[in-house]
């Protein structure tokens, strides 16, 4: 992935007039590479990593995938390579399982198995989701502190760890070739933490060419995990 000459600006809101959060930044993340995102808070770190993720917009420059600048692929497919973990992640009614199973269900993830005449869901023998490795989940699952009874939580009883928790493991199951990670372990305890730190590492390793891109407000945890660092700098207005 590259970046040249990002640049976001934010519009005038009532008594606060349209600035510029960055311009100019030029980003490289190499295949295998781990880097974080450094800076002060209020920089726009989240923002840069929702644009790297073809999830917010940016006003001035081009953010390129295997040489091909973002606007040239099929939004669907971009995201499934390039799949971003929130802070506060976004999850679906319904119960552990029915959020991780979600992924699967769409057509840019879907194999050459059966269709279902109903969901249009490519399915496997068993009637779920093509790619979908309930075992897999378990085993992350049971690696970040969890058994396999959390499958069947319902989302509105989770806690904010729960939460991110689920989200790590359903970024995992779906094998992105690029992870953009926004302070993924901050509501979680030291020790799950540091599991889920290994599981990235391990996601890492499994394949040549993953890598991720950090923020993290903890400098050991980026010293960890990061290859290398980049500091995002606030634009001049």
């Amino acid at each position: 992935m590259r970046a040249e000459g990002l640049g976001r600006r934010l519009p005038a809101t009532g008594q606060q007039r349209a600035r510029w959060v960055w311009r100019g930044v030029d980003l490289t993340l190499a295949e295998g590479e781990s880097v974080a995102v450094t800076g002060p808070s209020g920089t726009g770190k989240t923002l840069l990593l929702r644009a790297l993720a073809g999830l917010d917009p940016v006003d001035e420059g081009t953010v390129f995938l295997d040489g091909r600048p973002q606007a040239a692929w099929p939004a669907p497919l971009y995201r499934a390579r390039v799949l971003y973990v929130a802070q506060r992640p976004a999850l679906f009614d319904g119960t552990v399982e029915d959020n991780l199973v979600r992924p699967f269900t769409l057509g840019v993830r879907q194999g050459r198995k059966g269709r279902d005449r109903i969901t249009g869901c490519i399915r496997g023998g068993d009637g779920s989701p093509s790619g979908w490795d309930r075992q897999r989940a378990v085993e992350l699952l049971a690696a970040l502190g969890r058994d396999a009874g959390f499958l069947q939580r319902p989302v509105t009883a989770l806690s904010g760890g729960e939460a991110q928790i689920t989200a790590l493991v359903r970024a995992l199951l779906v094998e992105p070739a690029i992870l953009l990670l926004d302070e993924p372990t901050a509501p979680l305890d030291e020790a799950t933490a540091r599991a889920a730190e290994d599981l990235i590492a391990r996601w890492r390793a499994a394949a040549p060419g993953r890598a991720c891109l950090w923020t993290s407000h903890d400098r050991d945890q980026l010293r960890r995990v990061a290859d290398r660092e980049v500091a995002l700098v606030p634009a001049e207005n």
